[in-house]
């Protein structure tokens, strides 16, 4: 049985715009960089104890949201990280990084600098992604 609801620092922090096969799909409310979170709808707290179909279907998603990521935003550079010392739900962060964003070359985590997304942003985000997913990788909120 999977037990799974998202951690409440996730769901505060971010939009959730949608699931994918295994993960949900979230939107860091911080537009100074494009930040998604991918969230394994599965109690595991590590990669390695997700079983190997999920493994795959986790992987799948990241490269996936990546591409997105790197041609939808023109970013130079994708951090992709399974980073959760506070917040312990597996997680996944997808972070596009330019060489003149706002905290070059620090890690965007933990800063303090913050421009919220606007409606109609989250909704064009929204849009661009239902335009590039595959449509059985992504049931949009």
């Amino acid at each position: 049985m999977n037990d799974f609801t998202l951690d409440p620092r996730l769901a505060q922090d971010c939009v959730v715009l949608g699931k994918m096969r295994l993960s949900l799909l979230l939107l860091m409310k911080n537009s100074l960089v494009p930040w998604f979170i991918l969230v394994p709808q599965r109690t595991a707290t590590e990669l390695f104890q997700l079983d190997r179909q999920d493994q795959a279907a986790l992987l799948e998603e990241i490269n996936l949201l990546s591409r997105f990521v790197k041609e939808h935003f023109a970013v130079e550079k994708l951090n992709v990280a399974a980073i959760g010392n506070i917040v312990q739900q597996l997680h996944i962060h997808v972070v596009g990084r330019n060489s003149n964003d706002f905290c070059w070359p620090n890690v965007v985590w933990g800063t303090k600098e913050q421009r919220p997304y606007t409606d109609q942003e989250v909704k064009a985000i929204t849009a661009a992604l239902g335009k590039k997913m595959p449509l059985d990788a992504l049931q949009l909120s």
